[in-house]
């Protein structure tokens, strides 16, 4: 996905809280956000790549400062917070087990906002409406026909926390549709994205196998794919992919010789606007 213009502020913005985390030394986050800001300007155009920019901006974070994971505090209880809900969904998903519904669970996580749970808010009533929501953009259909023909699916993850909603979906398609699935991580922390020790924490290694991207990009990058990733996105007969930085990605790769489905919540305008619905809208959508 190319930039809008609100993408600029937001790089400069989620660069100060990351440099937040990694680091106390206020001389050193002055240092590398007079270098973040030359990657904006200089990189920063019309047409630029967006989640390259980004992805730019948060691996030269982690390399000034030294510290390879600086939403670890973040991350830590996230999976245990997404088991807590499992009961609400499994519910829902009981009383509709549709792959819509389950389609709808997977996008529920995305949208989680685990950061805000100390405040007083019903997580559980979030849930149900989300759940209840029509679909913005639905293909769901034509994801179901394309599993019906599909025998290899690769199904790239996004965040810790939500891969625990994935893996509900993840046994469907396995169960209903008789597909091998692979699930993408990535290979190095990365803002909050889900690495191998998150997917197994979980048990996500035994409804699927585990790979890698063999990176630390944010979404992907398909210039950045290690030659074994390549490998096993061209083997794969389908893809699945959740979350924004997933789209920004897969979204420069297209067209592309195998479907590719994008599972999402719009959660900020440009998103919005290059898919064409509202912000905070779900989407099913085939690119």
């Amino acid at each position: 996905m190319k930039v809008y213009y609100e993408c600029a502020p937001c790089f400069l913005r989620q660069a100060r809280e990351a440099l937040d985390m990694a680091t106390t030394d206020d001389e050193l986050k002055l240092e590398i956000m007079e270098e973040l800001t030359s990657i904006v300007g200089e990189n920063f155009r019309k047409g630029a790549v967006s989640n390259k920019i980004g992805t730019r901006v948060h691996r030269t974070i982690k390399e000034r400062t030294g510290n390879e994971d600086p939403y670890l505090i973040q991350k830590e209880k996230c999976n245990q917070i997404a088991q807590q809900f499992l009961p609400a969904i499994e519910k829902l998903l009981e009383e509709d087990n549709s792959l819509k519904n389950y389609l709808k669970a997977a996008i529920t996580g995305n949208i989680i906002d685990f950061g805000a749970l100390g405040l007083d808010r019903d997580i559980e009533a979030l849930i149900t409406e989300t759940m209840q929501k029509d679909l913005a953009v639905d293909h769901s259909d034509l994801l179901e026909e394309e599993l019906q023909k599909a025998e290899k699916v690769l199904y790239l993850v996004d965040n810790i926390g939500e891969i625990v909603f994935d893996k509900l979906l993840i046994e469907k398609l396995r169960e209903d549709y008789q597909v091998e699935v692979m699930i993408a991580v990535k290979e190095k922390p990365i803002l909050n994205d889900a690495c191998i020790p998150d997917a197994l924490e979980i048990g996500l290694d035994e409804v699927a196998e585990l790979t890698t991207i063999g990176t630390d990009s944010i979404g992907v990058i398909y210039e950045d794919f290690s030659p074994e990733f390549v490998e096993r996105f061209q083997e794969a007969d389908l893809v699945i992919a959740k979350g924004l930085g997933n789209y920004e990605g897969l979204d420069e790769i297209v067209p592309s010789d195998k479907p590719i489905f994008c599972l999402l919540n719009a959660k900020c305008l440009p998103i919005a606007l290059n898919i064409g619905v509202k912000v905070g809208d779900n989407v099913v959508l085939k690119l």
